[in-house]
C-alpha cells in the first residue's frame, strides 16, 4: 500500500500568509481575532472575527472571483511553490482535486443582493458566478489542469478534514498521482447573523475550554495541500511535511446543532482513524482539538478524548488554534491540520490562546502557552453541525 504524504502546504488566514508565517504566529500565540470590516456588525451581539488582512490578497483581484476564491488561490499558489511540483509533467487525468467547502462565495451573493435591493446601481451578474459550493474546487482544477477525480465535500465544519482523508485514499489506492486538497472560506454576514441568532458567538475573542467561554469567533482563511505518494516524493528529492496516516468519519445521529453530550460520535471517528493508521493510543503525542469555545462542544470533545485514551488523556497536550484564527468553518479542518503539523516540524505545540480559568469538567492539558515537545504522531479533530465528525492522524516520516 502506498503512503500518502504532504509535500506542499499553502496557508492564508488572519495571522499569516504562507506556512512559515502561520507557524511563526502560532508558535508565538498570536491572536488574529478583531473587528470585522467586511460588513456592518453594529446590530449584532458579537462583533468580532478573524479577518484576513487585505494586503494578503490585493494582487488577486478578479471580476468573477469571490473573496473565498481569492483567499484559496493565494493559498494554492503557496502550496504549489512549497512542493516544487511541476504539474505540466504529470498526466492531467492523474491529477485529482478534492476540496472542502462551507459557504463558498456567499459574500459575493450578499453584495449582489445589497446593490440590487438598494437600487443604487446595476448589480453585476458575475457576483453570482462563484455562489455554488463547488465553485472553488472547479477553479483550482482548472488552474491545475486537473482532469482526474474532482469532488467537493460539504459537511459543514468538518468538510476540509474529510477532503484530506479522501485525498489519502486516492493516493493509497493508486487512483491519482497528485491530489490538490484542502479548503477555503470567507466571512459572510449571513453566516455571522446565523451564529449570532443561535447566541453561540462570544463577545470577546473565543476562549476554548475556559470556564468563562461563551461561544465561537468566526474566521476566514484557506489551507491547501499537495498530496502524493512517498515513492513519488522521494524520487524527485522532495522533503515530506507529514504522512496522512489514517482518518475516520462518523455521525452522531443526535441533534442538528449540538454534539452528543458524551462525545460518542467523536470517539468513534477517533477510534476509526487510529485503526486505519495502525497507530495505538499510546502513539498520539498531541491533539489539535476542534475546540470552538462553546460550552457544549468543548465538553463533548473532552469527554470523547477521555473515552478513547482513558487515563492517558491527561498526559496528551490538547489545544485549539481557533483561539487564534477563529472558526473558519469549511476551511477549519485544513487550517487546523496544517497547525497540527507544527509539532512534527518544529517541536512546538501551539497554545490555546485566551485560556485563563480552568473548567472542572474540562480538565485536560489545554496548553495555555506554546510548549516545546518531541512529537512523532498527532491527531486533528474536526466536528460539525449535524454530528459530522472527522479525525485525521498525521505522522512524521
Amino acid at each position: 500500500m502506498r503512503r500518502a504524504v504532504i509535500t506542499g502546504i499553502g496557508v492564508v488566514c488572519s495571522i499569516g500568509r504562507g506556512l512559515e508565517h502561520y507557524w511563526d504566529s502560532l508558535s508565538s500565540g498570536i491572536c488574529g481575532i478583531g473587528d470585522i470590516t467586511l460588513f456592518d456588525t453594529s446590530g449584532y451581539r458579537g462583533k468580532l472575527g478573524a479577518q484576513v488582512p487585505d494586503e494578503y490578497l490585493h494582487h488577486y483581484a478578479g471580476r468573477r472571483l469571490s473573496r473565498c476564491d481569492i483567499i484559496g488561490l493565494v493559498a494554492m499558489e503557496e502550496a504549489l511553490a512549497s512542493s516544487s511540483i511541476a504539474l505540466e509533467d504529470i498526466a492531467p487525468e492523474r491529477i485529482a482535486t478534492v476540496m472542502g467547502s462551507g459557504s463558498g462565495g456567499l459574500l459575493s451573493a450578499e453584495i449582489f443582493k445589497r446593490v440590487h435591493m438598494d437600487g443604487n446601481g446595476r448589480a453585476r451578474p458575475s457576483l453570482l458566478y462563484p455562489f455554488t459550493s463547488s465553485s472553488f474546487t472547479d477553479l483550482v482544477a482548472g488552474r491545475c489542469m486537473s482532469r482526474g477525480m474532482r469532488t467537493t465535500v460539504s459537511t459543514a465544519c468538518s468538510s476540509s478534514a474529510t477532503a484530506l482523508g479522501i485525498a489519502m485514499d486516492l493516493i493509497r489506492d493508486g487512483l491519482a498521482d497528485i491530489v490538490i486538497t484542502g479548503g477555503s472560506e470567507s466571512l459572510s454576514e449571513t453566516t455571522f447573523a446565523g451564529f449570532n441568532s443561535l447566541r453561540s458567538v462570544d463577545e470577546v475573542p473565543c476562549r476554548p475550554f475556559d470556564r468563562e467561554r461563551k461561544g465561537i469567533s468566526l474566521g476566514e482563511g484557506a489551507a491547501i495541500f499537495v498530496i502524493e505518494s512517498e515513492e513519488s516524493a522521494r524520487a524527485r528529492g522532495r522533503a515530506v511535511y507529514a504522512e496522512i496516516a489514517g482518518y475516520g468519519t462518523s455521525g452522531d445521529a443526535y441533534h442538528v446543532t449540538a454534539p452528543h453530550t458524551e462525545g460518542r460520535g467523536i470517539a468513534l471517528a477517533v477510534e476509526m482513524a487510529l485503526r486505519a493508521s495502525d497507530e495505538g493510543r499510546d502513539g498520539i503525542g498531541y491533539i489539535n482539538a476542534h475546540g470552538t469555545g462553546t460550552p457544549a462542544n468543548d465538553l463533548a470533545e473532552t469527554n470523547a478524548i477521555k473515552h478513547v485514551f482513558g487515563r492517558r488523556a491527561y498526559e496528551i497536550p490538547v489545544s485549539s488554534t481557533k483561539s487564534m484564527i477563529g472558526h473558519c468553518l469549511g476551511a477549519a479542518g485544513a487550517l487546523e491540520a496544517a497547525a497540527a503539523i507544527l509539532p512534527l516540524a518544529r517541536g512546538v505545540i501551539p497554545p490555546t490562546a485566551n485560556y485563563r480559568t480552568p473548567d472542572p469538567e474540562c480538565d485536560l492539558d489545554y496548553v495555555p502557552s506554546p510548549m516545546n515537545a518531541d512529537v512523532d504522531t498527532v491527531l486533528s479533530l474536526s466536528l460539525a453541525f449535524g454530528g459530522n465528525n472527522t479525525a485525521v492522524v498525521l505522522r512524521r516520516l
